[in-house]
C-alpha cells in the first residue's frame, strides 16, 4: 500500500473529535471506564478508510524518526498479523482493500475477532500510534449514534439508564469534513476503499 499525503484539514477534524471526546467524557464521569491498559477496543480487526491510513502512516513515519526500534516492532507485529489472517481476508490480499459486497461484509463480521491491533504494545497495553489512531478508535467508549441506534462500549455505562446514556452522546463529524477529505485523497492519490490497520502498517515507508 503506497504512502498517502494526509490532507492538512484532517488536523481540524482531529481537533473537533478530541474536543467532543473531552466534553463527552466530562458528562459521562465514572460511567466511562476507558483507561490506559484497557484493551477491549484494541482486539478484533475493523475496517478503516484511506484517511485513517494516511494518519497512521504519518504517525509511523514520525515514530521511525524519533524511536526507530518501536516503529520496527509495530511493522513486525503488522506483518505477523497479516500472516495469521491473510487466508480468510475478505478482500484483495495484495492491495489490502476490502471487498464491498453483502457477502464480504458478512464474512468480515466473523473475521479475525481475536486479533490484536498491531499498534497495541502488548507489554504496556497502550497504543504506540495513539495521536494518529483511526476514527473508530477516537469514537469508541462514549455513546455514539449510528444506523443501529446509540452504541457504547460494553464495559462502560454499567447501570446507566437510556436517558443518562443519551445525555452523554458524543457528536461525530457534525460538519461532515471526513467525506470531503476522503474525496480529496481520492482526487490527489487515486486511493479509495477500506482496509485494515495491519495492511496500513506492515510495509516500510
Amino acid at each position: 500500500m503506497p504512502p498517502l499525503a494526509r490532507p492538512p484539514a484532517d488536523h481540524k477534524l482531529v481537533q473537533i473529535l478530541d474536543s467532543a471526546l473531552v466534553d463527552a467524557a466530562k458528562r459521562a464521569g465514572p460511567w466511562l471506564v476507558c483507561r490506559p491498559g484497557c484493551t477491549q477496543c484494541c482486539i478484533g480487526v475493523f475496517p478503516i478508510n484511506q484517511l485513517d491510513v494516511a494518519r497512521l502512516r504519518e504517525g509511523l513515519s514520525e515514530l521511525s524518526a524519533s524511536d526507530p526500534a518501536r516503529a520496527v516492532r509495530i511493522r513486525e507485529r503488522a506483518r505477523q498479523s497479516l500472516d495469521r489472517i491473510a487466508p480468510g481476508f475478505p478482500g484483495n490480499r495484495k492491495t489490502g482493500i476490502l471487498t464491498e459486497s453483502p457477502r464480504a461484509h458478512r464474512q468480515f463480521e466473523d473475521f479475525a475477532n481475536d486479533e490484536p491491533c498491531p499498534a497495541l504494545d502488548p507489554e504496556t497495553g497502550t497504543c504506540d500510534l495513539y495521536a494518529h489512531r483511526p476514527m473508530t478508535c477516537r469514537t469508541f467508549g462514549p455513546p455514539v449514534r449510528s444506523d443501529h441506534g446509540l452504541g457504547v462500549c460494553e464495559l462502560c455505562f454499567q447501570g446507566a439508564t437510556h436517558a443518562e446514556i443519551a445525555a452523554c452522546e458524543m457528536p461525530v463529524d457534525p460538519d461532515r469534513l471526513e467525506p470531503k477529505l476522503l474525496a480529496e485523497i481520492k482526487r490527489t492519490s487515486g486511493q479509495s476503499g477500506r482496509t485494515i490497520v495491519a495492511f496500513a502498517l506492515a510495509h516500510d515507508l
